[in-house]
């Protein structure tokens, strides 16, 4: 089967509340669209968010860098072909992240079809489920504690807790939140380059001398700023979570052989995708290293490709994949299947999303 047409469409969705972290905050999901086209009629998707304070990609460049130098480097090439292609697809232009990963999953959604398999297991094919946490936006201790209990009550056992605005004020909206769902819910906590390495320090041992059972604290200090990190994770118990700092498989490798963090944050937006994401898998595997499954503000199109990804491969232990839950509604039809915390991953070939309004 040969890549016949690679269209570009949008989708807005409201979400539930404003979703609000240390950088920024959003009120609606306002992505990109990809359909690739086969030759036979088959058809992948794919979705970019516009993250522009991580990966550097707006709505424009995204779809420039697909009209102008991905959809012409790829069309006419076999799907059966993968490695090549994506070895076009990452070498036809430098960067632009999110427009690589939409292309990379609607073209592995593609792919799986073409073997009438489901894509997790024709990536490895570990696990049919995966839970994901539920993300607590930054705001007033009352409103996350509100917050946090209602994600108890809705099922999710696994909290992400956003910080990084306040410094020291974050460890009482944590306690609060501790005290308020009890033991039993697993917190994590995520600082979204909010502090600086010795405030960091402060703060995490603070969460530690209050016993608050912290499962692990996501990029504490700056994404480039490696050695604060180390200094961060050299000083405290509680595990942490390379996020911002980590794009690439070359990146992966840097913060290992640093010992810069203890675990890895693989997002298709900043891979570019499944492709490359692989890489950082098989680097982890390697070390030892496990790693967390995330996303940007995805609704369930890009979320479903990335939890394909975490059923796939054993090395990814945990998973933040609660974008679908934050939205007010699913316009999408087939694809996983999203109950509360847990993801059960589609039988049906490739990702299992049959229809996406907009190509409709």
């Amino acid at each position: 089967m040969k890549i016949k047409e690679i269209q570009i469409g949008e989708v807005q969705i409201p979400l539930v509340t404003p979703f609000r972290t240390a950088l920024r905050t959003v009120e609606a999901v306002d992505d990109i669209l990809i359909r690739v086209i086969g030759d036979n009629g088959m058809e992948g998707f794919g979705e970019a968010p516009p993250t522009a304070v991580i990966t550097g990609d707006t709505k424009g460049s995204i779809r420039t860098a697909v009209q102008e130098f991905i959809a012409p480097a790829l069309i006419g090439m076999e799907i059966e072909d993968m490695d090549g292609i994506m070895k076009k697809l990452h070498g036809c232009i430098l960067k632009n992240t999110s427009a690589k990963a939409a292309v990379d999953m609607a073209l592995y959604d593609l792919y799986a079809k073409n073997l009438n398999q489901p894509l997790y297991k024709v990536l490895g094919g570990h696990s049919a489920k995966v839970e994901t946490d539920l993300t607590i936006s930054v705001g007033p201790v009352e409103t996350m504690v509100e917050d946090s209990l209602k994600a108890a009550k809705q099922g999710f056992r696994i909290l992400k807790i956003k910080v990084g605005k306040e410094g020291m004020a974050d460890v009482e909206r944590i306690r609060a939140i501790r005290e308020a769902v009890g033991q039993h819910i697993q917190i994590r906590v995520d600082a979204n380059q909010g502090w600086n390495a010795k405030e960091a320090v402060r703060i995490i041992q603070a969460l530690e001398d209050l016993d608050l059972n912290i499962d692990l604290v996501e990029q504490p200090v700056g994404a480039h700023d490696l050695a604060g990190m180390q200094y961060v994770t050299q000083h405290v118990a509680t595990p942490i979570l390379a996020d911002e700092s980590v794009f690439c498989a070359e990146d992966a490798i840097r913060i290992i052989q640093m010992g810069a963090a203890d675990l890895i944050n693989i997002k298709l937006m900043k891979t570019g995708g499944i492709y490359e994401a692989l890489k950082i898998c098989s680097i982890a595997e390697i070390y030892g290293v496990e790693c967390m499954m995330g996303c940007m503000l995805e609704s369930k199109l890009a979320v479903s490709a990335g939890a394909h990804l975490a059923g796939a491969k054993g090395i990814i232990t945990r998973a933040d994949l609660d974008g679908p839950g934050l939205c007010r509604l699913d316009p999408y039809e087939g694809g996983p299947q999203y109950q509360a915390n847990w993801i059960y991953l589609n039988e049906t070939p490739g990702l299992g999303i049959t229809k996406v309004p907009c190509f409709a």
